[in-house]
């Protein structure tokens, strides 16, 4: 079936699953740098106790990763609705009442704030990328314009997930798809 003979409704769907995929394969990449970290922290724990040595680079990579996984993940984090909320009317809702504050949401919260993390931190970034900008601490890592750089490309993967996520609550609410579960079975009881 080629993409002239979907309806909209199959083709929004395919679209879905398009910004989902990208999101998907990004956060399951990034996550191993939580590994790394983990095993970077026991590095320095060793050699700071056990030998008596530390460089500021191996301590400001602890950072880096971190800030990295926090920002790259969080468009993968709402895909699998793992972010923290209070659900205390959301759960007793219909699925499709559940569709429409997830739609309304995403478009009066999560996109407007999106725009605006977009919009205030270019040039913010510019300015880093225009100095090249590096750690402050004398032998700390270079590229901390790329670590700001992840500031809007954060707030873009998020804002390409909430088009997803709405596009989606549209499916669900014109009837055609079924809301989704959690990772846990469970839709959604914080």
């Amino acid at each position: 079936m080629d993409g002239f003979s979907l309806s909209p409704s199959q083709w929004l769907a395919r679209l879905v699953g398009w910004l989902e995929s990208i999101n998907e394969f990004l956060g399951s990449a990034v996550s191993w740098l939580s590994l790394l970290m983990v095993l970077v922290t026991f590095l320095i724990v060793v050699l700071r106790y056990a030998f008596d040595l530390g460089w500021i680079w191996l301590q400001e990579s602890v950072t880096y990763m971190h800030a990295v996984v926090f920002m790259l993940c969080a468009a993968y984090t709402l895909k699998h609705d793992a972010h923290v909320r209070v659900d205390i009317f959301y759960q007793r809702w219909s699925v499709r009442t559940r569709a429409w504050a997830d739609l309304l949401g995403t478009l009066l919260l999560l996109v407007p704030v999106c725009v605006f993390i977009i919009a205030s931190s270019l040039g913010y970034v510019a300015a880093s990328w225009s100095i090249l900008e590096g750690s402050q601490e004398a032998g700390g890592l270079d590229g901390v314009y790329l670590l700001k750089t992840a500031i809007p490309v954060m707030a873009g993967l998020l804002l390409l997930q909430g088009c997803a996520l709405a596009l989606h609550r549209l499916l669900i609410i014109t009837g055609h798809a079924a809301m989704p579960e959690t990772d846990t079975g469970v839709a959604s009881e914080l």
